[in-house]
């Protein structure tokens, strides 16, 4: 597959992937970003995307910055469609301010495949062995 991406500024980093097989590539900031304790901010990554048709980007947490630092990714779907600037939605939830550094790894993008299902409304689901059993319903 091939993805194609355009710099909306000339200090934009092109995604890339740390490790040949990850599943992630990492996106970089395009600023000095510093995140406040509890508070949430919309990084720019100085890049847009070309995500072929059938396709889709899903934004997620690099896991050093989200298990070391408490900073958790929001709002996630690229969808193909889409040529805007991608920016990443971010959320401090520790007690302690983060600087994320202009050129630092902020979060990685996977691309899948979607599927699109057929939507239908019903008056009767199916039985399952799981039923309506929710949260903590299989228990410890």
């Amino acid at each position: 597959m091939n993805l194609r991406i355009k710099k909306l500024h000339s200090d934009a980093i092109i995604p890339s992937y740390a490790h040949e097989g990850d599943a992630g590539m990492d996106l970089f900031s395009l600023e000095k970003v510093v995140i406040e304790p509890n508070t949430q901010v919309s990084l720019a990554t100085g890049i847009a995307l070309e995500i072929p048709e059938g396709y889709v980007g899903l934004i997620w947490d690099k896991s050093g910055l989200s298990h070391k630092h408490r900073l958790k990714t929001f709002g996630g779907v690229v969808d193909a469609g889409y040529r805007g600037e991608v920016r990443i939605g971010i959320m401090n939830l520790s007690d302690t301010s983060y600087v994320f550094e202009k050129g630092h790894k902020i979060a990685q993008m996977l691309i899948q495949p979607v599927v699109s299902a057929t939507i239908t409304e019903s008056d009767n689901l199916s039985d399952s062995s799981r039923g309506e059993g929710g949260f903590g319903s299989t228990g410890k």
